[in-house]
């Protein structure tokens, strides 16, 4: 295989001119993306749900592949194409032996796929409007059947949810903590049996499909038009799902880029357009059966010895542990953090958001939008005037409070970044999570003067929302009123010097620690 790689990583070896070719593998695969297109050949490997070890085999996977992507992408799946041994090269397509094959597609522009435009706040309401009907009316369309609609029986659901805790299980104590895991088990096996009736209805009534089977934003590509790829064509059984189970694999996976007011907002349209409002009550199951497979997918990627770099990779397992987690939780919370300018509170907030699927509302963001101000720019008066007023500073907090009333009427968590040096905002957020039904917790970010004063020099310089320098600083410090009002249950003491995963392990492990 060595060979190969080599032989098509060079331009002569394709068919077309081509300037560069850059490869990228898989446990299963290799992609070599020319100028223009893109070439996937399989591995030959076998890995039990998969076996590609007969050039047959790969051959007709390569061919299925096609098939079954071009029900979602029609355009860019060309067709197969044989790779040949001519001498002690190889080349695609051409004279010689065959000795592989390979699908051959359109090349996709990178950065138009959703993952990286997520990173970069680049989707926005109409995109998802547009994606929400392009799923829905392909899950209407998707075959099923009596063999199709057996996968989504109680008996395979619990099947699969118990191989997923069995193979989390050797994990415990490495990327996911007895609690974590013992909830996460608990939650998942009471729903099923408190759920059975629902879930049966859904089979006899067709809602198990021949879906995509591995949707998520890195394989959804906004060009001309929605092109939605790379769909699983190596094991049927992978694809035959609820559709619901499909669309929580979608928002899950939006909810780990911290984005869960899009992955909410799409939700909604789903179902406005799919007429099936059962998802509502099946989606934090099947985000949270979805979010396992993602942590046990890194897991597994931690003890493969090709594999050099660990850390990251414990890192991501972790994150997806803790967001199935947080699908456990009977009420959402509402977060809250305290502390003044330059204490790490907005770096808390968004890392928190990607771990636990929550809507971050930005008291900076809101205060700049009210005021007709883009984020970016720079609001340098004193805190007794302008924007930072004693009334513009009411407003916002008004503001930032009905907007998170509306998140949890959702079930949706919410944290509030802002300073809240006022115990009277701190009651109003408290009182609103009593009336919505949600649990809260006061995040108290601290820092020392000299990092402080270090960190707000830094943003001077840079580009960031919030215009808190050392003369806010000092200013708050006098008026900050102590948090008096909650005890320890619901408070979380954050020394933000500590690195960003000690502080999210932090809160984590209190709220793992909640009845």
């Amino acid at each position: 295989m060595l060979q190969v790689i080599d032989s098509l990583s060079l331009p002569e070896a394709y068919p077309e001119p081509t300037t560069h070719i850059d490869v990228t593998q898989t446990q299963m695969s290799i992609v070599f993306l020319a100028d223009k297109y893109a070439y996937k050949i399989k591995k030959p490997v076998n890995l039990g749900y998969v076996d590609y070890t007969t050039l047959e085999n790969r051959r007709y996977f390569c061919q299925k592949e096609i098939e079954l992507n071009r029900r979602l992408c029609p355009e860019i799946y060309l067709c197969v194409v044989p790779i040949t041994k001519k001498g002690s090269r190889y080349y695609i397509g051409g004279e010689g032996e065959v000795v592989e094959y390979a699908v051959r597609m359109l090349r996709l522009p990178g950065d138009r796929m959703m993952n990286r435009l997520l990173e970069i706040d680049q989707v926005n309401d109409e995109m998802l409007w547009k994606l929400s009907q392009k799923l829905a009316q392909f899950h209407l369309k998707a075959p099923t059947g009596k063999t199709i609609s057996k996968f989504g029986s109680i008996d395979v659901i619990s099947q699969n949810n118990e191989e997923n805790l069995s193979q989390m299980n050797g994990y415990v104590g490495r990327t996911i903590s007895p609690p974590l895991y013992q909830k996460i088990a608990e939650f998942t096996r009471g729903f099923i049996s408190q759920n059975s009736e629902l879930l049966t209805k859904r089979c006899a009534e067709g809602k198990i499909r021949d879906c995509h089977g591995d949707l998520h934003s890195a394989h959804i590509c906004f060009t001309n038009g929605i092109c939605i790829y790379d769909c699983i064509e190596f094991n049927d059984r992978f694809r035959y799902c609820d559709v619901a189970s499909e669309l929580a694999f979608l928002a899950m996976d939006i909810d780990h880029y911290g984005k869960a007011a899009l992955s909410n907002q799409m939700v909604k349209y789903y179902i406005s357009l799919g007429q099936d409002v059962e998802i509502a009550s099946l989606l934090k199951f099947y985000k949270c059966y979805r979010a396992c497979v993602r942590g046990k997918v890194h897991n597994f990627q931690l003890d493969d010895p090709n594999i050099e770099e660990k850390t990251n990779i414990q890192k991501i397992a972790e994150g997806y542990f803790d967001l199935a987690f947080a699908y456990t939780w009977k009420n959402p919370v509402l977060f809250i953090t305290t502390g003044l300018v330059g204490s790490g509170k907005t770096t808390l907030a968004q890392a928190l958001a990607k771990n636990l699927g929550a809507v971050v509302l930005s008291s900076d963001r809101i205060r700049k939008e009210l005021a007709g101000m883009p984020p970016e720019e720079h609001a340098y008066s004193t805190p007794e005037d302008s924007i930072y007023s004693a009334q513009f500073t009411r407003i916002t907090y008004q503001k930032m409070f009905d907007t998170a009333r509306e998140y949890l009427k959702d079930g949706i968590s919410v944290i509030l970044d802002a300073s809240f040096i006022k115990r009277e905002h701190r009651l109003m957020a408290m009182k609103l999570a009593q009336d919505e039904g949600a649990d809260f917790l006061f995040l108290e970010c601290q820092l020392d003067d000299k990092a402080t004063q270090e960190r707000l020099l830094k943003r001077l310089e840079s580009s960031a929302i919030s215009d808190g320098r050392w003369e806010i600083y000092e200013y708050q410090r006098k008026v900050f009123e102590p948090i008096i009002e909650t005890d320890e249950k619901n408070r979380v003491t954050i020394d933000s010097s500590e690195k960003i995963d000690n502080l999210i392990r932090k809160v984590v492990e209190k709220l793992s620690e909640r009845d």
